[in-house]
């Protein structure tokens, strides 16, 4: 079953769905072939199990993302809407129209403890689309009234329009606003994350926010063997955001879980067949995660790039050394383990 113009609501029976959907395209070079559906979701905050990735709550006003990253780990929440994780996930976007308001509501109910919530762990709040919706504004501010702290993570550089509400914010909770960059070869960004901002845009944001006295990170993320994790590929990465004098420095590696492991290793057959007998073997036996000793060597360019502690890489906890103990770096990949390597493009 697929989505069209016709259908409401009752027809997808999508979870979380309140009222009739509206599918809304936009006649612009960034959103061409893209479907938006505008839906009334029943909740705002999404309590996350277990509290173990640094945070316990989470807003997502969208559900897919048009930066199309092959890699990404919340391609496979698509396919509970009935969307395939491929091509859908970048082109079938849902829009929670209405969580401003239900966030609102949520949030000035007396059981709400003001605990940090997170915006960006499933995909990116500030994604293109952002600019015309103008969510991120609202959400914001409904948290900065509700005095409740925030952490936000993204790969786009539309996140300083709010800058002015980002410092306002900051005088009342803690605040971090972080930057999530891979790459800074053209080669591998381009064929990674095909519709993400420039990363050295991204750098420069996190140095604009540094300059506001907003908390703002780097997060290499995911690092992938054979495309990304080379010392000499990460080295630029770890200068500029000491030049940018970013917060934290982190870094996680590749996990393929599910419907993802077939996106990644379909783009490898068409893109890098040269790697396809390495990832086979790191991956065998369809694991999602490669073994701690090879994770271990994905990350070792982070760890030995010269990141003081002091700068703020630590390990995360129960002594792993795959990322910085950050809320950031669970908002990219869900924590036990993970993967990374060079660019041949």
């Amino acid at each position: 079953m697929r989505w069209d113009e016709q259908r409401t609501e009752n027809d997808l029976r999508l979870p979380g769905v309140g009222d009739g959907t509206v599918v809304r395209t936009f006649d612009a070079p960034e959103a061409m072939g893209i479907n938006f559906h505008e839906v009334r979701a029943r909740s705002a905050l999404n309590h996350v199990a277990g509290g173990n990735y640094g945070f316990e709550w989470t807003v997502n006003p969208f559900r897919g993302c048009t930066h199309a990253c092959v890699f990404c780990f919340a391609r496979r929440t698509h396919t509970y809407l009935d969307f395939d994780a491929g091509r859908d996930f970048e082109r079938e976007i849902v829009v929670k129209v209405n969580v401003p308001e239900l966030l609102r509501a949520e949030l000035a109910r007396p059981g709400w403890n003001r605990e940090l919530v997170a915006l960006g762990t499933n995909t990116d709040p500030y994604q293109w689309v952002e600019s015309r919706y103008r969510m991120m504004p609202e959400i914001l501010t409904a948290l900065e009234q509700a005095r409740t702290p925030v952490s936000v993570l993204t790969k786009s550089p539309l996140v300083l329009r709010d800058i002015e509400l980002f410092e306002r914010m900051n005088e009342k909770v803690p605040v971090s606003v972080n930057l999530s960059v891979p790459t800074l070869d053209e080669a591998a960004w381009r064929a990674t994350e095909p519709h993400t901002p420039s990363p050295a845009a991204r750098l420069d944001a996190v140095e604009e926010l540094r300059r506001r006295g907003i908390e703002s990170g780097v997060l290499i993320a995911p690092l992938m063997p054979g495309i990304n994790e080379t010392p000499e590929q990460v080295q630029p990465i770890v200068d500029r955001a000491r030049e940018a004098g970013a917060s934290f420095l982190g870094g996680v590696a590749l996990h393929l879980r599910g419907e993802v492991r077939d996106v990644f290793f379909g783009w490898l057959e068409a893109k890098r067949p040269d790697l396809l007998p390495q990832y086979e073997r790191l991956y065998a036996g369809g694991r999602a995660y490669m073994r701690p000793p090879e994770r271990r060597r994905a990350t070792r360019a982070i760890r030995g790039a010269g990141w003081g502690r002091d700068r703020g890489y630590r390990p995360k906890r129960g002594g792993s050394d795959e990322g910085a103990a950050h809320p950031a770096a669970a908002e990219v990949a869900p924590p036990p383990r993970q993967a990374p390597q060079a660019s041949l493009f």
